[in-house]
């Protein structure tokens, strides 16, 4: 995936929109084969979803997903294999939100979109998880505390954060050890996603950009999937032990060897096979008994 990458230059220096169709050409080849799922799409507060197996009805359990892509590309399409493997291995309907994009859509409309996507299933019985990748893990957690703080925490049972972001600033050692050119996700890539997201610096203030900031207590449990070698380790560490600090029940799942997006791989990476297996099986707890 680095070499398909790489073929392309820097991003961070094209458009938006070629930036957008060099992304979804290079994982368009991550994204077939897997297992057959059907799908239906539909309108939600004007955002389109896509609900592996069907939309979802009350008591019914599912996992709202959001895809990564430093707020800026990737979509449905390019995550469409692993949602399936989720729907699959998990038992589960997965609804993966089409949320806008940055730059030209700036915090907090994406939030704002995945918010009202939780508040339109959970107000009606369905018994929701929420996670994503990379960014998308950044939107998730920010809507659970966004709808704990305005009275609703319950709509959401867990939280499943995937190599996730949670902090504008990285360290200089992650900065040193995996920001440099090579590395699936780098620093620079990193501080163009901040530029596109934010309207301006004031917003890396707010807590539901920058969770690690925020208050996290009475949010729902946690499964952080962390690769070793990634910009964004250290931040899932700290964001873990905050949790915990605040008497929210998590776990930390450290893959060895990983890179940034190596799920993606499923279809040649045995440790991606095995984090999918380890997380659905987590999944597969959550509503049950309750």
């Amino acid at each position: 995936m680095s070499a398909a990458w790489a073929q392309h230059g820097d991003l961070s220096a094209k458009s938006p929109v070629e930036a957008r169709r060099i992304a979804e050409e290079v994982r368009a080849p991550w994204a077939r084969g897997g297992p057959k799922i059907a799908a239906a799409e539909m309108n939600v507060a004007g955002v389109r979803i896509r609900c592996y197996g069907h939309c979802p009805n009350a008591g019914e359990r599912a996992l709202i997903y959001l895809h990564g892509g430093g707020w800026t590309m990737f979509s449905l399409d390019t995550h469409d294999r692993l949602m399936r493997e989720y729907a699959s291995r998990a038992g589960m309907i997965v609804i993966g939100v089409d949320y806008a994009l940055s730059p030209e859509a700036k915090y907090p409309i994406a939030l704002e979109q995945v918010v009202s996507v939780v508040k339109f299933f959970g107000e009606r019985g369905v018994i929701l998880a929420i996670g994503g990748d990379s960014a998308g893990v950044n939107l998730a957690i920010a809507a659970c505390i966004q709808v704990r703080d305005e009275g609703q925490g319950r709509l959401v049972r867990a939280m499943l954060l995937n190599y996730g972001v949670f902090e504008r600033s990285s360290s200089a050692e992650a900065r040193e050890r995996f920001g440099g050119s090579g590395n699936m996700l780098t620093s620079e890539e990193m501080e163009s996603f901040w530029r596109n997201y934010l309207r301006d610096d004031r917003d890396a203030e707010d807590p539901l950009v920058c969770p690690l900031r925020a208050d996290l207590r009475g949010l729902p449990p946690a499964l952080l999937v962390v690769p070793e070698f990634d910009l964004l380790t250290e931040q899932s560490f700290q964001l873990a032990d905050r949790l915990r600090a605040a008497g929210v029940a998590t776990e930390l799942n450290l893959y060895r060897g990983a890179v940034h997006s190596f799920l993606e791989a499923v279809s040649i990476s045995p440790l991606a096979d095995r984090a999918l297996e380890e997380t659905s099986a987590w999944l597969r707890t959550i509503g049950k008994g309750k």
